[in-house]
Protein backbone atom coordinates (compact mmCIF):
# COMPACT_ATOMS: atom_id res chain seq x y z
CA UNK A 1 0.00 0.00 0.00
CA UNK A 2 2.85 2.39 0.80
CA UNK A 3 4.35 1.78 -2.64
CA UNK A 4 1.00 2.38 -4.34
CA UNK A 5 0.39 5.62 -2.44
CA UNK A 6 3.93 6.96 -2.95
CA UNK A 7 3.92 6.18 -6.67
CA UNK A 8 0.44 7.68 -7.06
CA UNK A 9 1.57 10.86 -5.29
CA UNK A 10 4.55 10.95 -7.64
CA UNK A 11 2.17 10.86 -10.61
CA UNK A 12 0.03 13.63 -9.10
CA UNK A 13 3.16 15.74 -8.57
CA UNK A 14 4.05 15.17 -12.23
CA UNK A 15 0.57 16.31 -13.27
CA UNK A 16 0.89 19.42 -11.09
CA UNK A 17 4.28 20.25 -12.63
CA UNK A 18 2.85 19.76 -16.12
CA UNK A 19 0.16 22.34 -15.40
CA UNK A 20 2.70 24.59 -13.67
CA UNK A 21 4.67 24.62 -16.92
CA UNK A 22 1.62 25.90 -18.79
CA UNK A 23 0.70 28.44 -16.13
CA UNK A 24 4.19 29.88 -15.65
CA UNK A 25 4.53 30.93 -19.27
CA UNK A 26 0.87 31.93 -19.58
CA UNK A 27 1.35 34.42 -16.75
CA UNK A 28 4.75 35.46 -18.12
CA UNK A 29 3.08 36.45 -21.41
CA UNK A 30 0.16 38.15 -19.66
CA UNK A 31 -2.63 35.60 -20.04
CA UNK A 32 -5.08 35.62 -17.13
CA UNK A 33 -5.31 32.20 -15.44
CA UNK A 34 -8.38 31.94 -13.16
CA UNK A 35 -7.82 28.29 -12.11
CA UNK A 36 -5.02 25.79 -11.48
CA UNK A 37 -6.43 22.38 -10.57
CA UNK A 38 -5.07 18.89 -10.00
CA UNK A 39 -7.81 16.36 -10.65
CA UNK A 40 -11.34 16.59 -12.04
CA UNK A 41 -14.86 16.72 -10.67
CA UNK A 42 -15.97 18.39 -7.43
CA UNK A 43 -13.37 20.48 -5.61
CA UNK A 44 -11.82 18.84 -2.55
CA UNK A 45 -9.72 21.82 -1.48
CA UNK A 46 -8.86 25.18 -2.99
CA UNK A 47 -7.31 28.50 -2.10
CA UNK A 48 -7.21 31.75 -4.04
CA UNK A 49 -3.95 33.63 -4.42
CA UNK A 50 -4.16 36.78 -6.45
CA UNK A 51 -6.34 36.19 -9.50
CA UNK A 52 -5.81 32.40 -9.55
CA UNK A 53 -7.63 29.69 -7.59
CA UNK A 54 -5.36 26.74 -6.74
CA UNK A 55 -6.97 23.48 -5.75
CA UNK A 56 -7.33 19.71 -5.74
CA UNK A 57 -10.39 17.88 -7.03
CA UNK A 58 -11.87 14.54 -6.03
CA UNK A 59 -10.99 12.53 -9.16
CA UNK A 60 -7.16 12.48 -9.31
CA UNK A 61 -6.82 11.35 -12.94
CA UNK A 62 -5.38 14.49 -14.50
CA UNK A 63 -5.36 18.23 -14.09
CA UNK A 64 -5.85 21.52 -15.90
CA UNK A 65 -5.38 25.26 -15.86
CA UNK A 66 -8.08 27.56 -17.19
CA UNK A 67 -6.87 30.42 -19.37
CA UNK A 68 -9.35 33.04 -20.53
CA UNK A 69 -10.01 33.43 -24.24
CA UNK A 70 -8.81 30.04 -25.46
CA UNK A 71 -11.25 30.36 -28.38
CA UNK A 72 -11.50 33.56 -30.46
CA UNK A 73 -14.81 35.25 -31.31
CA UNK A 74 -16.06 34.97 -34.85
CA UNK A 75 -14.73 37.55 -37.24
CA UNK A 76 -16.79 40.70 -36.90
CA UNK A 77 -17.85 39.97 -33.32
CA UNK A 78 -16.62 42.06 -30.46
CA UNK A 79 -14.67 40.31 -27.68
CA UNK A 80 -17.06 39.00 -25.06
CA UNK A 81 -20.08 38.78 -27.40
CA UNK A 82 -21.26 35.86 -29.47
CA UNK A 83 -23.93 35.79 -32.15
CA UNK A 84 -26.87 33.68 -31.14
CA UNK A 85 -27.85 32.42 -34.59
CA UNK A 86 -26.38 29.22 -36.04
CA UNK A 87 -26.87 27.23 -39.20
CA UNK A 88 -26.60 23.70 -37.84
CA UNK A 89 -25.90 21.52 -34.81
CA UNK A 90 -22.12 21.72 -35.17
CA UNK A 91 -22.21 25.48 -35.65
CA UNK A 92 -24.39 25.82 -32.57
CA UNK A 93 -21.94 23.68 -30.63
CA UNK A 94 -19.04 25.86 -31.73
CA UNK A 95 -20.82 29.12 -30.86
CA UNK A 96 -21.82 27.76 -27.46
CA UNK A 97 -18.19 26.89 -26.75
CA UNK A 98 -17.12 30.37 -27.88
CA UNK A 99 -19.55 31.89 -25.42
CA UNK A 100 -18.23 29.77 -22.56
CA UNK A 101 -14.65 30.65 -23.47
CA UNK A 102 -15.31 34.39 -23.69
CA UNK A 103 -17.74 34.87 -20.82
CA UNK A 104 -14.88 35.46 -18.37
CA UNK A 105 -13.31 38.15 -20.54
CA UNK A 106 -14.06 41.39 -18.73
CA UNK A 107 -13.08 45.03 -19.14
CA UNK A 108 -9.30 45.34 -19.23
CA UNK A 109 -8.81 41.72 -20.28
CA UNK A 110 -8.76 42.41 -24.01
CA UNK A 111 -4.99 41.89 -24.23
CA UNK A 112 -4.93 39.08 -21.63
CA UNK A 113 -6.78 36.46 -23.68
CA UNK A 114 -4.90 33.47 -25.03
CA UNK A 115 -6.08 33.75 -28.64
CA UNK A 116 -4.62 37.27 -29.05
CA UNK A 117 -1.08 36.27 -28.06
CA UNK A 118 1.64 35.94 -30.68
CA UNK A 119 1.90 32.53 -32.29
CA UNK A 120 5.29 31.79 -30.74
CA UNK A 121 3.96 32.68 -27.29
CA UNK A 122 1.09 30.22 -27.80
CA UNK A 123 3.57 27.52 -28.81
CA UNK A 124 5.70 28.11 -25.72
CA UNK A 125 2.68 28.16 -23.37
CA UNK A 126 1.30 24.89 -24.73
CA UNK A 127 4.68 23.17 -25.11
CA UNK A 128 5.72 24.05 -21.54
CA UNK A 129 3.42 21.38 -20.06
CA UNK A 130 4.73 18.38 -22.04
CA UNK A 131 8.24 19.83 -21.69
CA UNK A 132 7.94 19.55 -17.90
CA UNK A 133 7.10 15.86 -18.26
CA UNK A 134 10.02 15.30 -20.64
CA UNK A 135 12.32 17.21 -18.27
CA UNK A 136 11.16 15.11 -15.31
CA UNK A 137 11.81 11.96 -17.35
CA UNK A 138 15.32 13.19 -18.14
CA UNK A 139 16.00 14.03 -14.47
CA UNK A 140 14.70 10.70 -13.13
CA UNK A 141 16.58 8.66 -15.73
CA UNK A 142 19.76 10.68 -15.15
CA UNK A 143 19.55 10.03 -11.40
CA UNK A 144 19.25 6.29 -12.05
CA UNK A 145 21.88 6.04 -14.78
CA UNK A 146 24.54 8.42 -13.41
CA UNK A 147 23.71 8.51 -9.69
CA UNK A 148 22.44 5.08 -8.65
CA UNK A 149 23.78 3.10 -11.58
CA UNK A 150 22.16 0.53 -13.83
CA UNK A 151 22.32 -3.22 -13.57
CA UNK A 152 24.97 -4.29 -16.09
CA UNK A 153 25.80 -7.85 -17.15
CA UNK A 154 29.38 -8.81 -16.28
CA UNK A 155 31.77 -11.27 -18.00
CA UNK A 156 31.60 -13.33 -14.80
CA UNK A 157 29.85 -16.70 -14.76
CA UNK A 158 26.85 -16.87 -12.40
CA UNK A 159 25.87 -20.43 -13.34
CA UNK A 160 26.74 -23.14 -15.84
CA UNK A 161 23.98 -24.97 -17.73
CA UNK A 162 24.31 -28.73 -17.50
CA UNK A 163 22.78 -29.56 -20.88
CA UNK A 164 21.95 -27.99 -24.23
CA UNK A 165 18.21 -27.43 -24.67
CA UNK A 166 16.70 -26.19 -27.98
CA UNK A 167 15.23 -22.70 -27.88
CA UNK A 168 11.75 -24.07 -28.66
CA UNK A 169 11.90 -26.09 -25.41
CA UNK A 170 13.51 -23.40 -23.26
CA UNK A 171 12.59 -23.61 -19.59
CA UNK A 172 12.41 -27.40 -19.24
CA UNK A 173 14.78 -29.50 -17.15
CA UNK A 174 17.58 -31.61 -18.58
CA UNK A 175 16.60 -35.05 -19.81
CA UNK A 176 18.53 -38.23 -20.47
CA UNK A 177 20.14 -37.93 -23.87
CA UNK A 178 20.47 -34.16 -23.83
CA UNK A 179 24.06 -33.22 -24.79
CA UNK A 180 26.15 -31.55 -22.09
CA UNK A 181 27.06 -27.93 -22.72
CA UNK A 182 30.49 -26.81 -23.96
CA UNK A 183 30.93 -25.00 -20.63
CA UNK A 184 30.62 -28.29 -18.72
CA UNK A 185 32.97 -30.05 -21.12
CA UNK A 186 35.60 -27.34 -20.74
CA UNK A 187 35.32 -27.21 -16.95
CA UNK A 188 34.02 -23.65 -16.61
CA UNK A 189 32.72 -22.83 -13.11
CA UNK A 190 30.47 -20.31 -11.43
CA UNK A 191 32.56 -17.34 -10.32
CA UNK A 192 35.01 -17.55 -13.24
CA UNK A 193 35.74 -14.16 -14.79
CA UNK A 194 36.42 -14.54 -18.51
CA UNK A 195 39.60 -12.56 -19.23
CA UNK A 196 40.06 -13.41 -22.90
CA UNK A 197 38.14 -15.30 -25.57
CA UNK A 198 39.82 -16.57 -28.73
CA UNK A 199 42.65 -14.09 -28.17
CA UNK A 200 40.36 -11.10 -27.58
CA UNK A 201 40.69 -9.30 -24.24
CA UNK A 202 37.21 -9.14 -22.70
CA UNK A 203 35.93 -5.79 -21.40
CA UNK A 204 32.17 -6.42 -21.20
CA UNK A 205 29.61 -9.18 -21.36
CA UNK A 206 28.10 -7.75 -24.54
CA UNK A 207 31.49 -8.12 -26.24
CA UNK A 208 31.82 -11.69 -24.95
CA UNK A 209 28.29 -12.56 -26.05
CA UNK A 210 28.99 -11.39 -29.60
CA UNK A 211 32.21 -13.46 -29.77
CA UNK A 212 30.48 -16.58 -28.46
CA UNK A 213 27.61 -16.29 -30.95
CA UNK A 214 30.09 -15.90 -33.83
CA UNK A 215 32.26 -18.90 -32.87
CA UNK A 216 29.83 -21.81 -33.26
CA UNK A 217 31.44 -25.06 -34.38
CA UNK A 218 34.99 -24.11 -33.33
CA UNK A 219 37.19 -25.01 -30.36
CA UNK A 220 38.13 -21.70 -28.78
CA UNK A 221 40.96 -20.87 -26.33
CA UNK A 222 39.55 -19.14 -23.26
CA UNK A 223 41.35 -17.65 -20.28
CA UNK A 224 39.44 -17.24 -17.01
CA UNK A 225 40.43 -15.68 -13.70
CA UNK A 226 39.62 -18.22 -10.98
CA UNK A 227 40.51 -17.53 -7.38
CA UNK A 228 43.94 -15.93 -7.47
CA UNK A 229 45.15 -17.24 -10.82
CA UNK A 230 44.41 -17.31 -14.53
CA UNK A 231 43.37 -20.64 -16.01
CA UNK A 232 43.61 -21.45 -19.73
CA UNK A 233 40.91 -23.68 -21.21
CA UNK A 234 39.85 -25.00 -24.62
CA UNK A 235 36.10 -24.75 -25.19
CA UNK A 236 34.39 -26.77 -27.99
CA UNK A 237 31.65 -24.25 -28.84
CA UNK A 238 28.51 -25.79 -30.33
CA UNK A 239 25.50 -24.14 -32.00
CA UNK A 240 21.93 -23.70 -30.81
CA UNK A 241 18.74 -21.88 -31.77
CA UNK A 242 18.78 -18.66 -29.71
CA UNK A 243 16.67 -15.52 -29.59
CA UNK A 244 17.84 -12.85 -32.03
CA UNK A 245 19.49 -9.84 -30.39
CA UNK A 246 17.98 -7.47 -32.97
CA UNK A 247 14.49 -8.97 -33.21
CA UNK A 248 13.21 -10.69 -30.02
CA UNK A 249 10.42 -12.37 -32.02
CA UNK A 250 12.91 -14.35 -34.14
CA UNK A 251 15.47 -17.05 -33.44
CA UNK A 252 18.76 -17.74 -35.18
CA UNK A 253 21.46 -20.41 -35.15
CA UNK A 254 24.46 -19.09 -33.22
CA UNK A 255 27.39 -20.26 -31.14
CA UNK A 256 26.40 -21.63 -27.74
CA UNK A 257 28.49 -21.97 -24.56
CA UNK A 258 25.95 -22.59 -21.78
CA UNK A 259 26.73 -19.92 -19.20
CA UNK A 260 24.70 -17.24 -17.42
CA UNK A 261 26.38 -13.96 -16.45
CA UNK A 262 26.28 -12.12 -13.15
CA UNK A 263 25.11 -8.52 -13.00
CA UNK A 264 26.38 -5.54 -11.03
CA UNK A 265 25.15 -1.98 -10.66
CA UNK A 266 27.43 0.47 -12.46
CA UNK A 267 27.19 4.24 -12.82
CA UNK A 268 27.22 5.41 -16.40
CA UNK A 269 28.05 8.68 -18.13
CA UNK A 270 25.85 11.29 -19.86
CA UNK A 271 26.18 9.42 -23.16
CA UNK A 272 24.22 6.48 -21.74
CA UNK A 273 21.50 8.89 -20.57
CA UNK A 274 21.25 10.29 -24.10
CA UNK A 275 21.15 6.82 -25.67
CA UNK A 276 18.52 5.72 -23.12
CA UNK A 277 16.36 8.75 -23.94
CA UNK A 278 16.83 8.13 -27.67
CA UNK A 279 15.77 4.51 -27.31
CA UNK A 280 12.82 5.56 -25.15
CA UNK A 281 11.76 8.06 -27.83
CA UNK A 282 11.79 5.38 -30.53
CA UNK A 283 9.81 2.94 -28.41
CA UNK A 284 7.29 5.58 -27.33
CA UNK A 285 6.69 6.81 -30.88
CA UNK A 286 6.22 3.19 -31.98
CA UNK A 287 3.74 2.62 -29.15
CA UNK A 288 1.76 5.74 -30.08
CA UNK A 289 1.60 4.66 -33.73
CA UNK A 290 0.43 1.19 -32.69
CA UNK A 291 -1.93 2.49 -29.97
CA UNK A 292 -5.18 1.35 -31.69
CA UNK A 293 -3.83 -2.18 -32.07
CA UNK A 294 -2.55 -2.22 -28.48
CA UNK A 295 -5.90 -0.99 -27.15
CA UNK A 296 -7.59 -3.93 -28.90
CA UNK A 297 -5.24 -6.15 -26.89
CA UNK A 298 -6.22 -4.33 -23.68
CA UNK A 299 -9.92 -4.86 -24.54
CA UNK A 300 -9.36 -8.58 -25.12
CA UNK A 301 -7.47 -8.91 -21.85
CA UNK A 302 -10.14 -6.95 -19.95
CA UNK A 303 -13.07 -9.06 -21.15
CA UNK A 304 -11.49 -12.48 -21.48
CA UNK A 305 -8.88 -14.65 -19.79
CA UNK A 306 -6.27 -13.55 -22.32
CA UNK A 307 -2.94 -12.57 -20.76
CA UNK A 308 -2.23 -8.83 -20.56
CA UNK A 309 0.63 -7.61 -22.76
CA UNK A 310 3.39 -6.46 -20.36
CA UNK A 311 4.60 -3.99 -23.01
CA UNK A 312 1.13 -2.60 -23.68
CA UNK A 313 -0.41 0.61 -22.31
CA UNK A 314 -1.34 0.86 -18.64
CA UNK A 315 -3.30 3.50 -16.75
CA UNK A 316 -2.72 5.42 -13.53
CA UNK A 317 -4.18 2.56 -11.48
CA UNK A 318 -1.97 -0.04 -13.16
CA UNK A 319 1.18 2.07 -12.84
CA UNK A 320 0.49 2.70 -9.15
CA UNK A 321 -0.11 -1.01 -8.62
CA UNK A 322 3.26 -1.82 -10.15
CA UNK A 323 4.75 0.77 -7.78
CA UNK A 324 3.25 -1.23 -4.94
CA UNK A 325 4.74 -4.47 -6.29
CA UNK A 326 8.15 -2.82 -6.45
CA UNK A 327 7.90 -1.68 -2.82
CA UNK A 328 6.71 -5.12 -1.68
CA UNK A 329 9.40 -7.06 -3.55
CA UNK A 330 12.42 -8.63 -1.86
CA UNK A 331 14.87 -6.69 -4.01
CA UNK A 332 17.50 -4.51 -2.28
CA UNK A 333 16.36 -1.01 -1.38
CA UNK A 334 18.60 0.64 -3.97
CA UNK A 335 17.19 -1.60 -6.71
CA UNK A 336 13.66 -0.66 -5.64
CA UNK A 337 14.51 3.03 -5.75
CA UNK A 338 16.11 2.71 -9.20
CA UNK A 339 13.13 0.79 -10.60
CA UNK A 340 10.73 3.27 -9.00
CA UNK A 341 12.47 6.32 -10.46
CA UNK A 342 12.93 4.71 -13.87
CA UNK A 343 9.23 3.89 -14.04
CA UNK A 344 8.26 7.43 -13.02
CA UNK A 345 10.61 8.64 -15.74
CA UNK A 346 9.12 6.44 -18.45
CA UNK A 347 5.54 7.34 -17.44
CA UNK A 348 6.36 11.05 -17.57
CA UNK A 349 8.02 10.60 -20.95
CA UNK A 350 4.97 8.76 -22.32
CA UNK A 351 2.62 11.46 -20.99
CA UNK A 352 4.76 14.22 -22.49
CA UNK A 353 4.96 12.56 -25.90
CA UNK A 354 1.24 11.73 -25.94
CA UNK A 355 0.36 15.35 -25.22
CA UNK A 356 2.42 16.44 -28.23
CA UNK A 357 0.19 14.50 -30.66
CA UNK A 358 -1.11 17.29 -32.96
CA UNK A 359 -4.80 16.77 -32.21
CA UNK A 360 -7.12 18.81 -30.02
CA UNK A 361 -7.80 18.75 -27.08
CA UNK A 362 -4.19 17.68 -26.54
CA UNK A 363 -1.49 20.33 -26.16
CA UNK A 364 -0.09 19.32 -29.53
CA UNK A 365 -3.35 20.37 -31.18
CA UNK A 366 -3.00 23.92 -29.85
CA UNK A 367 0.66 23.94 -30.90
CA UNK A 368 -0.35 22.84 -34.41
CA UNK A 369 -2.94 25.64 -34.52
CA UNK A 370 -0.33 28.24 -33.52
CA UNK A 371 2.14 26.96 -36.11
CA UNK A 372 -0.59 27.04 -38.79
CA UNK A 373 -1.29 30.64 -37.77
CA UNK A 374 2.41 31.48 -38.15
CA UNK A 375 2.47 29.87 -41.61
CA UNK A 376 -0.62 31.76 -42.79
CA UNK A 377 0.70 35.07 -41.48
CA UNK A 378 4.10 34.41 -43.08
CA UNK A 379 2.57 33.64 -46.48
CA UNK A 380 0.37 36.74 -46.25
CA UNK A 381 3.36 38.89 -45.40
CA UNK A 382 5.43 37.51 -48.31
CA UNK A 383 2.57 37.89 -50.78
CA UNK A 384 1.63 41.31 -49.33
CA UNK A 385 -1.88 40.25 -48.50
CA UNK A 386 -3.89 41.42 -45.46
CA UNK A 387 -3.13 39.78 -42.13
CA UNK A 388 -5.39 36.67 -41.96
CA UNK A 389 -5.76 37.10 -38.20
CA UNK A 390 -5.91 34.38 -35.60
CA UNK A 391 -6.48 30.75 -36.53
CA UNK A 392 -9.97 29.78 -35.45
CA UNK A 393 -9.36 26.53 -33.57
CA UNK A 394 -13.06 26.52 -32.62
CA UNK A 395 -13.81 25.13 -36.08
CA UNK A 396 -12.09 21.92 -35.02
CA UNK A 397 -14.33 21.49 -31.95
CA UNK A 398 -16.46 18.64 -33.39
CA UNK A 399 -13.28 16.64 -33.98
CA UNK A 400 -12.01 17.78 -30.58
CA UNK A 401 -15.07 16.44 -28.80
CA UNK A 402 -14.80 13.17 -30.71
CA UNK A 403 -11.15 12.91 -29.70
CA UNK A 404 -12.06 13.70 -26.09
CA UNK A 405 -14.58 10.85 -26.11
CA UNK A 406 -11.89 8.50 -27.46
CA UNK A 407 -9.40 9.59 -24.77
CA UNK A 408 -11.98 9.20 -21.97
CA UNK A 409 -13.02 5.79 -23.29
CA UNK A 410 -9.38 4.66 -23.49
CA UNK A 411 -8.77 5.90 -19.95
CA UNK A 412 -11.82 4.09 -18.60
CA UNK A 413 -10.85 0.87 -20.40
CA UNK A 414 -7.32 1.04 -19.02
CA UNK A 415 -8.60 1.57 -15.47
CA UNK A 416 -10.97 -1.40 -15.80
CA UNK A 417 -8.27 -3.62 -17.29
CA UNK A 418 -5.81 -2.52 -14.57
CA UNK A 419 -8.34 -3.67 -11.96
CA UNK A 420 -9.49 -6.99 -13.44
CA UNK A 421 -6.40 -8.10 -15.36
CA UNK A 422 -3.42 -5.98 -14.29
CA UNK A 423 0.11 -6.01 -15.66
CA UNK A 424 2.31 -7.68 -13.07
CA UNK A 425 6.08 -7.58 -12.64
CA UNK A 426 6.22 -11.32 -12.07
CA UNK A 427 4.05 -12.01 -15.10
Amino acid sequence: MVGIVVFFLGLLASIALHELGHMSFAKLFGVRVPQFMVGFGPTLWSRRKGETEYGVKWIPLGGYIRMIGMLPPRKGDEPGTVRQSSTGPFQGLIESARGAALEEVGPGDEDRVFYRKKWWQKVIIMFAGPFMNLLLAFVFISIVVMGIGVSTLQPVIASVSKCTIPAAQAGRDCRAGDPVTPAVKAGLQAGDRIVSYEGHKIHSYQQLQGLIRASGGRTVPVVVHRGAEDVSLSVPVTTNQMQSLTDPDKTETVGFLGISPTSARERQGPGVVVSTMTDLTKRTVGSLVNMPKKMVGVWNAAFSDKKRDPNGPIGVVGASRIGGEIAASKEPGLDKLAFFLMMLGTVNFAVGMFNLVPLLPLDGGHIAGALWEALKKGIARITRRPDPGHVDVAKALPLTYAMAVVIITMGALLIYADLVNPVRLNG
